[in-house]
């Protein structure tokens, strides 16, 4: 089980970066359009510079929905791969079943 304050940090940082999300699009659009002149990529670049950190997507950890775990996360499932295994032993996971071969 990982630290509550560090899912509830992770938490905060979703919903950082969705209240941010348009406004990163729109500078980042403008920093990336060669229309655009150069007083204004430089405006857009210090604009972007000035939100906060948190505001960006990649601050966002993927973590297992059922424990918080940071490390072994499925996408498939958004368990990380201990729960995983755990839910498929027990049937939990529809159409999951153990490999023979």
């Amino acid at each position: 089980m990982a630290k509550k304050s560090k899912i509830a940090k992770n938490e905060q940082r979703k919903v950082i970066a969705a209240r941010y999300v348009e406004r990163r699009r729109a500078l980042k659009a403008v920093i990336a359009s060669p229309s655009s002149s150069a007083d204004d990529r430089g405006a857009a670049v210090v604009a972007l510079q000035k939100l906060p950190r948190d505001a960006s997507p990649t601050r966002i950890r993927n973590r297992d929905v059922a424990d918080g775990r940071p490390r072994g996360y499925l996408r498939k499932f958004g368990l990380s791969r201990v729960k995983m295994r755990q839910a498929a032993h027990h049937g939990e996971l529809p159409g999951v079943t153990k490999s023979s071969w």
